[in-house]
């Protein structure tokens, strides 16, 4: 593949129905009962999966990871209390938690963010340098002329720094990244 451009950067938010109200709950509820506690993912090998296992590391936790085919049906999972928490993506669940179907423990970017800054960093309350991104970016084949992978950069730059596109995305906690093809 060619590199075009990272168009955007998505946190994962710990999300729950368990009864866990934050994050330094849920790290004393999972050393207390080791191996008890579940985080669903959207698959194995996925980000969430990553996310949850990173914590576990980090943490010094054991839950135990229950990978579903997809984001809609683990996300279902952790509002119906299938499983403890799950690692979402805000675009996953932030419709969910404002609705108060679900809870948020921690946001795993560096920052919080505007949409929900009520919602702390895993970082700042419990696990110092913890932080995962989800990104989404385009490719090209392999065999694209650099002058057209430029030029799909260079409009990529341009459509990401759109109010509209600005405003839409900062609804959904996604933070635009526009790369060089390079720098992707």
């Amino acid at each position: 593949f060619a590199p075009i451009s990272i168009v955007a950067s998505v946190p994962l938010i710990i999300i729950t129905s368990h009864a866990a109200r934050s994050v330094q709950e849920l790290i004393a509820l999972a050393r207390a009962d080791p191996g008890k506690l579940t985080f669903g993912s959207v698959g194995i090998g996925s980000v969430s999966h990553v996310s949850g296992e990173l914590f576990n590391t980090m943490a010094g936790t054991r839950m135990v990871h229950v990978p579903y085919k997809g984001g809609a049906p683990a996300v279902q999972a952790a509002l119906a209390g299938e499983v403890a928490v799950m690692f979402a993506t805000s675009l996953e669940s932030i419709g969910h938690i404002k609705g108060g179907r679900v809870r948020a423990l921690g946001i795993t970017s560096s920052k919080r963010s505007p949409v929900a800054p009520e919602i702390p960093t895993v970082s700042e309350s419990a696990l110092p340098g913890f932080e995962v991104d989800a990104w989404f970016g385009l490719l090209a084949p392999a065999a694209t002329p650099r002058a057209i992978v430029d030029r799909l950069s260079h409009e990529v730059a341009w459509a990401l720094d759109a109010p509209e596109i600005k405003r839409k995305f900062a609804d959904l906690s996604v933070v635009p990244m526009p790369t060089t093809p390079d720098q992707f």
